[in-house]
């Protein structure tokens, strides 16, 4: 077979051996979304929090409470003949309702803030699960492009170690070009072993990772066109981080959540106020001093009304607590936002590199398929030796693996730009199934 033909071979044997069960880049992440076990984590954490963020709001509700008791006494006395046995049973409905407590407003402002907090976690937790399937499933497609290529060089070392022997036995070669062929043929089953298992393993972590059994992905369909990044100007990138980025959201609201507690401390020099009312009923089957039965219904309704004077420092220093914190938290969010836009910056650059290799890997593709050939023609001419061919078929395998993996590090590299500045969605990765093939 004429190599030049080798990459549509490739292709077309992997389209006919495709399992009928290949899944898709989505169907492995939607798969992974109801099995990982650290996105369920987040995800039970937020709801934990939604629950949470519902107990702060109590403290600005009414509560009430209905109390109940039962009595019985009984009197004999050896002094003079008396005997008595009465007893009573009471109920009381009360109810209370805060009119003035800044610190209850407070608490609850911070338990809504915790649940925003809680979703940007499950947000970068999902992102961080979609570039974890991404990464897995381009594992896969990597390591078997690798052994397809060490298989197919197998192949052409094996016609050349042929072409050597029989050169050999008609006197038109030497010995030598048949124990390089040979060694060069050994050296390609060693890679085929490492190749093969290498494959298995990233087919293993890609089932743990998804919960499913002997998880197939669809490779990428050929002739491929890589997308320039959009938008090309990096400064764009990182000015929607500074609203999209999880990191960044969750740090300033740390700091919205550290402002409240100091409103929290504050407020502990401030006053409270609240209404309550009350209703009892007693029934009386007599007493100490009668016998006749009686009831008794009282109702109340009040203001309660508390004023701090002193507590020992204790609410100044707290005080001074939670400023420091606030300062603490408005330095986080500033390293978050530094942290955020490097990264954003790197994966940007990073996807450009890799945009550049795939384009210089496929004129080097083209190079040393000519190559390979011109080695080839003057290898039948007789003015290179075995040695020259091996070299250049080794060179044009090696290309086509770095170019492969080039093509998956740039897509993968998209989804992580996204992760970066936080605006990776699971709808992105629809762009990335679509060059699947079908």
């Amino acid at each position: 077979m004429n190599l030049r033909q080798l990459p549509l071979a490739l292709a077309l044997t992997a389209a006919f051996v495709l399992p009928a069960q290949a899944q898709s880049l989505v169907e492995l992440y939607d798969a992974a979304r109801s099995f990982d076990a650290s996105y369920q984590s987040a995800k039970s954490f937020y709801e934990a929090n939604l629950s949470k963020a519902e107990q702060a709001k109590a403290g600005l509700l009414p509560s009430a409470n209905l109390a109940m008791g039962v009595n019985r006494s009984n009197i004999d006395s050896d002094i003079a003949t008396f005997e008595r046995s009465f007893g009573n049973q009471s109920a009381t409905l009360s109810a209370s309702q805060p009119l003035y407590r800044p610190a209850n407003v407070a608490t609850a402002a911070q338990g809504k803030k915790s649940a925003d907090v809680a979703l940007a976690q499950l947000q970068a937790a999902d992102q961080d699960l979609i570039v974890r399937v991404s990464q897995a499933y381009f594992d896969v497609l990597t390591a078997g492009d690798s052994l397809n290529f060490v298989r197919a060089q197998k192949s052409a070392v094996s016609e050349q170690l042929a072409s050597a022997k029989r050169n050999f036995e008609v006197g038109t070669a030497t010995i030598t070009d048949t124990r390089e062929a040979q060694a060069r043929y050994d050296l390609v089953l060693a890679q085929e072993i490492a190749a093969e298992n290498d494959l298995r393993v990233k087919k293993v972590a890609l089932d743990q990772l998804t919960g499913k059994t002997d998880a197939a992905p669809k490779p990428l369909a050929v002739p491929l066109v890589m997308a320039p990044v959009t938008p090309a100007d990096v400064t764009r990138w990182v000015a929607q981080s500074e609203e999209m980025s999880p990191a960044i959201r969750q740090a300033q609201l740390s700091l919205d959540v550290a402002q409240l507690e100091t409103q929290k401390a504050q407020a502990g020099n401030k006053p409270t106020l609240d209404l309550t009312g009350s209703y009892n009923v007693t029934k009386n089957n007599g007493s100490s001093s009668t016998a006749l039965d009686y009831r008794t219904n009282v109702a109340q309704v009040g203001l309660s009304f508390n004023l701090p004077l002193f507590a020992g420092y204790a609410i100044q220093n707290r005080i001074k607590e939670t400023l420091s914190l606030e300062d603490k938290a408005r330095s986080d969010l500033e390293a978050a936002k530094r942290g955020v836009a490097q990264a954003t910056r790197t994966a940007f650059f990073g996807v450009e590199s890799g945009l550049g290799q795939v384009k210089a890997l496929e004129a080097a593709e083209a190079s040393s398929q000519s190559a390979l050939d011109a080695t080839k023609l003057g290898y039948e001419v007789g003015v290179r030796i075995n040695i020259d061919v091996l070299n250049a078929q080794t060179a044009l395998f090696d290309t086509k693996a770095k170019l492969a993996k080039a093509r998956y590090d740039v897509l993968l590299g998209g989804l992580k730009l996204r992760q970066a500045n936080g605006t990776l969605k699971a709808d992105d990765l629809n762009a990335v199934s679509a060059l699947l093939v079908k």
